[in-house]
């Protein structure tokens, strides 16, 4: 299987954007480490990396809170249940993994909503940067705990400007 993907550098660090048959499946965030490589992956720009760039400009910039995208994250049954509870929180809010947990039928599954959290190959577009611990803390983050702060704090900045 080939992947076109793209790497861009954005205010929260480098972002590698992986189209596969016409849908995203990943939006990387480097943070600490530098990204595995990808086996048979051809880095160019196709329209929709394009459209997955200009998309992530505009969120960070505050005029978009929705990303219109085909997106194909690959993941277990639970975690693509997970994955789109995780797209159902609003813009500037959060939600605690109990919460997530409660959402996809399995209130007692904390633990799996975070792992799967945790596996999120679409970051940013589906928000797990959203999901806080149930004391209102921010726990884990794979792009790093800074990003996951200002990725909030941009979202709280807008959402109060209406």
């Amino acid at each position: 299987m080939t992947y076109a993907l793209v790497r861009r550098l954005f205010p929260l660090g480098r972002v590698r954007f992986v189209e596969e048959d016409g849908a995203l499946t990943r939006l990387e965030l480097e943070g600490e480490g530098s990204l595995p490589p990808l086996p048979d992956a051809e880095e160019r720009a196709t329209p929709l990396l394009e459209e997955a760039c200009a998309q992530l400009i505009d969120y960070l910039a505050g005029t978009r809170r929705e990303f219109d995208l085909p997106l194909a994250p690959h993941g277990t049954a639970f975690q693509q249940k997970v994955w789109r509870a995780l797209q159902d929180i609003p813009y500037g809010a959060t939600r605690a993994y109990r919460e997530i947990a409660a959402a996809v039928g399995s209130p007692r599954a904390c633990r799996a909503v975070g792992l799967a959290n945790n596996r999120n190959p679409i970051a940013v577009v589906i928000p797990c940067h959203r999901v806080i611990g149930a004391d209102g803390r921010l726990v884990g983050y794979g792009g790093g705990l800074d990003i996951k702060e200002a990725l909030l704090q941009l979202e709280r900045r807008m959402a109060d400007r209406d």
